[in-house]
């Protein structure tokens, strides 16, 4: 079980908000070997904090097969996605696909990927990449799932697979954004979601997405929140952070954040703190976001 926070008093005035609303962290690599040995401690955080449900990401066979298992473990808290990222699409086989569409049949899976392209490592072959994030379109129309997303550096090959399907094209959601905010406009000109994580610290507040949050050109009906735990620690004392973001923090989620996540080990505990400074940038209520984010989440991948 996971250690019990203690609350001081501001915290306590505090708590009483976060169990008004439910938290829905759309992206975890809980099968991370980080969480082996204190997974059960992980999840108490995450719902101690305010986040009730997580989805964790399958970004391989391997790894696929694990968020599954750990769905049954876990029951109506997580859910799993089925995939092959990008970076292993060099990996692919015709066995290992068949064994990928079995586990993404199952009710627990809520979405197909991570999957998608990547051009700023091309840790596989480009084309393979391109063959590959086909297979999972085609995938997610035939079991009518939606798709989880990978992109970097391929914006414009991205959109143009996807416009092969449009007209039978499954909802979408771009995972962890952290283009620029033209993208992100084209990307929601498309009717996508887009997800939100801790990169919101140190992203480029005149050309990436904050630019958006700020002037109200996202609208809180398309985003969703996601810690992408390991990755992506929200470093809340970073100088980029505008003074105003920084204030708009609770003692209350900080805690959590400081007390049990790290640049190595991000936890899905830090959502709060996430959530927290995209009303901020958006100049609404966290309670707002966090009721927005987890209905649409809930909407968009079925979740009960």
């Amino acid at each position: 079980m996971a250690a019990q926070v203690e609350l001081t008093s501001t915290e306590t005035e505090m708590e009483k908000c976060y169990e008004n609303y439910i938290i829905i962290d759309v992206g975890a690599n809980l099968t991370n070997k980080k969480y082996s040995r204190d997974l059960d401690s992980v999840v108490q955080r995450a719902k101690d904090s305010g986040v009730q449900k997580i989805m964790v990401t399958g970004t391989s066979v391997k790894a696929s097969k694990e968020a599954l298992r750990l769905t049954r473990i876990y029951p109506n808290t997580l859910y799993s996605t089925a995939g092959i990222h990008p970076h292993d699409a060099k990996s692919y086989t015709e066995e290992s696909w068949e064994e990928l569409k079995e586990l993404a049949s199952n009710p627990e899976c809520v979405a197909i990927g991570e999957c998608g392209l990547d051009y700023n490592r091309n840790f596989s072959e480009p084309e393979d990449q391109r063959t590959v994030f086909r297979k999972h379109i085609e995938l997610a129309i035939e079991l009518k799932k939606p798709l989880f997303i990978h992109e970097r550096d391929a914006y414009e090959d991205l959109i143009k697979l996807l416009e092969e399907f449009k007209t039978t094209l499954p909802p979408v959601l771009i995972h962890c954004f952290t283009g620029t905010s033209e993208q992100a406009l084209g990307y929601l000109d498309k009717g996508f979601y887009i997800g939100l994580t801790g990169y919101l610290c140190k992203d480029k507040s005149d050309t990436g997405v904050r630019k958006l949050l700020e002037d109200g050109s996202i609208p809180l009906e398309r985003l969703v929140v996601e810690t992408d735990a390991p990755f992506m620690y929200p470093n809340t004392r970073a100088s980029k952070l505008p003074n105003h973001v920084k204030e708009g923090l609770t003692e209350r989620s900080l805690t959590f954040l400081h007390r049990y996540c790290t640049f190595q080990r991000n936890e899905p505990c830090s959502l709060p703190a996430i959530v927290e400074m995209i009303a901020s940038f958006m100049k609404k209520k966290p309670e707002e976001v966090a009721l927005a984010t987890s209905f649409n989440a809930m909407k968009l991948f079925g979740l009960s």
